[in-house]
């Protein structure tokens, strides 16, 4: 009121100036207020988003896993180890074996100083029974390499990062047992349905939905492990025939190069590089959540390292078993695939 007073009592043109102050004034701290606003509300804005939004747990895991090695993605995976190698240590106490096959097959017969450990204890072993930092390698055996593959990757992805498997399994370490797996398992039945035809990625979509209940990337992570390792392998079979008689069952993954995959591959399969595809800046998000996933590559062994990763993170996903070589044996051979034969049976002793 006093401020209007004096107002009046100046004279006309000082009465202007001071109008015009004050309009200033107000228009000042209108326009200061406003900013206040927006800032009070941009940042409640934030605070809701983090409230409303957190990361989901697939996000937080896979983040986890492609910031702690990114193993899938990476030049270590597959881990494989050689026969020749692992007959070569067997007096090396840094060189640890454990079969992972039926305790029937063990006794039949095992590699020297083999452990027998069923691989839903895999885990628990790993955490109770041994000290893994003991060792420069773990080598995992099984009758032909793919479910060790499996579960080795499960425990690189656990954080073991001297875990491999024998490439072959048993089947390379004696003609009796590939006889039993490999062998009999190499065909040549659908060389003649394949195609050459560029099958494109489809648009990065949805991502799986994961309920553990946790927040923390290590305990869900924890939680994932243990399902996974209780899980039979066997669930994440998948036959080549059943692929071919009803392919729209399937999203079908070619896991190799550029070069084999245009000189035939199983019809609309869809080709992914090795070791960088499977990345959430690459094309990890183009793989469906609504359709089971069948991986394949030569022999079923890089597959089954993609394969655990896959069902980790909780999309469906099997293994072709035993790869190309399972319905496209004698191709494979020709364009340089990975094929089984009599050069990788070797004839080393066991424990019987």
């Amino acid at each position: 009121m006093n401020f209007l007073k004096k107002n009046h009592e100046l004279p006309k043109n000082n009465r202007l100036f001071a109008s015009k102050k004050l309009s200033i004034f107000l228009v000042a701290l209108l326009i200061s207020t406003a900013t206040l606003l927006s800032s009070f509300t941009s940042k409640g804005q934030d605070l809701n988003k983090v409230t409303l939004n957190p990361p989901s747990e697939f996000e937080v895991l896979f983040n986890y896993l492609e910031s702690n090695g990114n193993f899938i993605n990476s030049d270590a995976s597959p881990a494989f180890i050689s026969a020749a190698e692992v007959k070569k240590n067997l007096k090396n106490s840094k060189y640890l074996i454990i079969d992972v096959r039926s305790e029937s097959w063990f006794e039949y017969g095992h590699i020297k100083n083999a452990k027998n450990v069923k691989t839903a204890d895999l885990l628990n072993y790993f955490e109770s029974k041994i000290t893994p930092t003991d060792y420069d390698k773990i080598i995992l055996v099984c009758y032909s390499g793919q479910s060790a593959a499996y579960f080795t990757s499960l425990l690189r992805l656990a954080g073991y990062g001297n875990a491999y498997n024998m490439k072959w399994g048993m089947s390379s370490w004696r003609v009796d047992f590939a006889d039993n797996s490999w062998n009999k398992n190499l065909k040549n039945d659908y060389a003649s349905k394949l195609e050459t035809t560029e099958n494109l990625k489809p648009e990065k979509g949805a991502h799986p939905v994961l309920k553990t209940g946790k927040t923390d990337a290590k305990e869900i992570l924890r939680v994932r492990l243990e399902k996974a390792f209780a899980t039979p392998y066997k669930e994440s079979i998948i036959k080549s025939s059943d692929v071919f008689a009803t392919p729209n069952d399937y999203y079908i993954v070619n896991y190799w190069d550029q070069e084999k995959y245009n000189k035939g591959h199983i019809p609309s399969a869809i080709r992914y590089q090795p070791n960088s595809s499977l990345s959430s800046t690459n094309a990890l998000f183009t793989l469906p959540t609504n359709i089971r996933i069948a991986v394949y590559g030569c022999t079923g062994q890089n597959a089954a390292y993609v394969v655990a990763y896959l069902n980790l993170l909780g999309y469906d996903t099997g293994n072709i078993a035993y790869g190309a070589n399972s319905f496209m044996h004698k191709e494979l051979k020709n364009i340089g695939g990975d094929a089984f034969s009599k050069k990788q049976i070797n004839m080393y002793p066991v424990i019987e």
